[in-house]
């Protein structure tokens, strides 16, 4: 069974996908980019707050899934520019720290050529029974 998530206080979808579905225990968390939750505005700026305002939103509809961030097993994360590698990986470091999920980091060209990151995520948690 697939549960498909919309939350309330998460950022709204800016296209036609649910902020998260859950498929067993696997929730999957759709990228995430910078936009502050509570305006639900862009919200540019450098590369490190930028990746922790999206780390904050997965934070944000993982918790609403009933997980975390510590159930995380798999990012992939998306970077404007490969030079901000170390600044962003600085920040995600912080926000795992021992619950270091596997990871892709690409380069790519966003249709937004304002946002410098997006991450999405899979998180496994087991329902409860």
């Amino acid at each position: 069974m697939l549960e498909r998530f919309h939350f309330p206080g998460a950022v709204a979808p800016r296209g036609p996908y649910s902020h998260a579905v859950r498929a067993g225990d696997f929730i999957y968390v759709s990228g995430q980019v910078p936009i502050d939750p509570i305006s639900n505005e862009f919200s540019y700026g450098t590369i490190e707050h930028e990746t922790a305002l999206v780390l904050s939103n997965i934070a944000l509809i993982l918790e609403a899934a009933g997980a975390s961030i510590a159930d995380v097993v798999k990012c992939n994360v998306y970077l404007k520019d490969g030079g901000d590698f170390a600044a962003m990986n600085a920040v995600y470091g912080s926000v795992f720290g021992d619950n270091k999920p596997a990871r892709t980091t690409v380069e790519v060209k966003f249709a937004n050529p304002t946002i410098k990151v997006e991450i999405d995520c899979i998180a496994y948690r087991p329902r409860s029974s």
